[in-house]
């Protein structure tokens, strides 16, 4: 038999490897039935270096687990998200390393490992590292049905799973870990937010950031190099018809299926903008300070109010839920290209584009000179218009639908980097501001 003490708190702290602001079985089991976040732990008493490390947060529909070994190193890592009406959890990640020996450090290269990721509708990707096969992209994963998902458990029916995983000998026997007198009653802590900075958090998908600091002239930014940005005044890059009422946004060169997102627009014909930077830095070859201009986005105006908030833009099967840290959803590109287009007249501008941009038929499209939005085609029978921008490079591209205080759309904006980091405002009192 192997006792296994079992502890809760409101977090971990990742770096301590520590519970921080312990609770009681009563005040985790409160926190559970609302939804909130928590921590339960499970040790070998006597022992520093859990077992296993779970966290909760129900409102954030997201269970993670962690398994350590002797030396405290992490050996597996599970995500779980709470889905299917809240009955049931997928089996959205998996971890593991398997270390070679005693003396080797935490997630060192070196070490065997592997990942997969699981998808709600039956497909995946799996890896293998420091070598073999390298799984990206959804494909089938061959017997994942069985592991990808499981009910919600009861706050007292979860299993020890380094007992499943007869990482433990002979029966396991639970016991509460002891408490101070007096301390983890729910009501012991009045406010989570003042937990350390390396504690614990659910994951949060991309956040927009400033967005509308891009457009406004004199804005100075940074994207973490040595680089020095200011904000100019936007280039006009002429306009987008869109008849339908319905926007799409995705990129022309992989849209077979239709339109990656769309988003519901009144009829009309809208300005299209580029936001610009110079940019200032030492160049070692001159051995002088120089200057360019580079372009950061690409904008559609759907109205003259500005945008009081920001929203990333979802597919039809998008799902946030499914998001981890930072990550995002948008429109795929293997040419390095996005549109925006008329969707109600999708498959003629999509065939237009094709026809033009890549057999280069004459006088199916217009080349934009000197523009980002450098192709232009247009439906005859309903007038509406696909406009093709350049972007940065291949990948997934998101969409931050920007709507006013009323939450009318008043612009959608695509970024062709990452979000920068604001220095100072351009604005008439200009003041230090922080990211978002």
């Amino acid at each position: 038999m192997t006792v296994v003490e079992v502890a809760y708190a409101l977090a971990w702290d990742l770096q301590a490897r520590a519970l921080w602001g312990p609770l009681t079985v009563e005040a985790a089991r409160e926190r559970d039935v609302a939804g909130l976040p928590y921590t339960v732990v499970y040790r070998i008493p006597g022992q520093e270096i859990p077992l296993e490390v779970r966290l909760i947060s129900w409102q954030d529909h997201y269970v993670g687990l962690r398994l350590y070994d002797d030396q405290g190193r992490r050996t597996d890592e599970l995500d779980l998200r709470l889905l299917d009406d809240q009955r049931r959890l997928l089996n959205r990640r998996t971890r593991q390393w398997r270390y070679t020996g005693p003396e080797m450090a935490e997630f060192d290269e070196r070490c065997p490992r592997s990942s997969m990721e699981l998808f709600p509708d039956g497909k995946g990707s799996v890896s293998h590292k420091p070598q073999g096969a390298h799984g990206r992209g959804h494909m089938t994963v061959p017997g994942a049905d069985v592991r990808r998902w499981q009910g919600r458990p009861g706050f007292e029916d979860w299993p020890v799973v380094a007992a499943l995983w007869q990482k433990l000998p002979g029966q396991v026997t639970l016991r509460p870990a002891a408490l101070a007198p007096g301390t983890g009653t729910a009501d012991a802590f009045d406010n989570v937010s003042v937990a350390p900075g390396t504690c614990w958090r659910p994951p949060r998908p991309a956040q927009p950031g400033p967005i509308d600091a891009l457009f406004r002239p004199g804005t100075r930014i940074t994207d973490g190099s040595d680089q020095e940005m200011t904000v100019l005044e936007p280039r006009r890059s002429g306009t987008l018809r869109v008849p339908s009422g319905l926007l799409a946004i995705s990129g022309p060169d992989s849209s077979d299926d239709g339109p990656a997102i769309t988003i519901s627009v009144p009829p009309g014909e809208y300005a299209l903008e580029e936001a610009q930077v110079r940019v200032g830095c030492n160049c070692e070859w001159s051995q002088r300070w120089v200057t360019h201009t580079d372009t950061t986005a690409v904008r559609l105006c759907v109205s003259d109010t500005p945008a009081a908030s920001w929203e990333m833009s979802l597919g039809p099967e998008d799902d946030p839920r499914l998001l981890g840290e930072n990550e995002i959803f948008g429109f795929d590109t293997d040419g390095a290209t996005g549109c925006f287009a008329d969707a109600g007249a999708w498959d003629s501008l999509h065939q237009l584009f094709e026809r033009h941009f890549v057999d280069r038929e004459p006088g199916v499209g217009e080349d934009i000179p000197n523009s980002l939005c450098f192709l232009r085609t247009q439906d005859d029978a309903s007038g509406g218009e696909l406009v093709a921008f350049a972007t940065s490079r291949d990948g997934t591209y998101p969409m931050w639908a920007g709507r006013s205080a009323d939450g009318d759309l008043a612009e959608v904006v695509v970024l062709l980097d990452g979000m920068p980091t604001v220095v100072r405002d351009g604005s008439a009192d200009s003041t230090e501001t922080t990211p978002a």
